[in-house]
């Protein structure tokens, strides 16, 4: 009993600490080691998030997919990249009731909203947007995202899972109710 009083009192001193500025979240940064991405709605919700934070996202790896999305998501003076980063930008799809990969006209041109214009610029000069992943990395990826300067002042490492099938449903509910405007909720539903 006299330990579970203790540890709310801690909890109510970090909160109060916390509602005063004493603690920002925007010390952390986001690390993106490996991320295959998801469904846009996911990452659009995600990066929203981050930006209001404050914090500072560190490319550290792969950033695939919907992940590609913190390039326009994120302020730019808020987001660099390693060494190690490399992006992957493709069409954006939706399985159809075989689990095959369809592409989402819709979808596809939210992301390419959604990205920065000289982003857009180096997938059109590559390709554009289709079925294959286009890889960005060393200089071309240096002229979008700035290198880090430093090194994290503490990690929140970020990594996609595969997601079972049953999950896929409830994840896709999920997305679709976070984001209002219909064309928009089926886009965010595409990966």
């Amino acid at each position: 009993m006299r330990g579970a009083a203790l540890a709310f009192g801690v909890a109510v001193s970090l909160g109060v600490a916390m509602s005063a500025g004493a603690v920002t979240p925007a010390a952390a940064d986001v690390v993106i080691g490996s991320d295959r991405g998801g469904m846009i709605g996911d990452y659009v919700a995600r990066y929203q998030r981050v930006r209001q934070s404050g914090e500072r996202v560190v490319i550290d790896g792969t950033c695939l997919s919907a992940c590609t999305l913190v390039l326009g998501m994120v302020p730019r003076d808020r987001v660099c990249a390693t060494r190690n980063a490399a992006l992957g930008f493709h069409a954006a799809w939706n399985p159809d009731a075989a689990g095959n990969q369809v592409t989402s006209p819709v979808a596809t041109r939210l992301l390419w909203s959604l990205y920065p214009a000289h982003v857009r610029q180096w997938i059109a000069r590559n390709g554009g947007l289709t079925h294959r992943m286009l890889m960005m990395r060393g200089r071309a990826l240096a002229a979008v995202v700035p290198p880090c300067d430093g090194a994290p002042q503490r990690a929140i490492v970020t990594a996609r899972r595969a997601v079972a099938a049953p999950g896929q449903a409830r994840a896709y509910r999920r997305a679709a109710t976070a984001i209002t405007v219909p064309i928009i909720a089926d886009a965010a539903m595409a990966r």
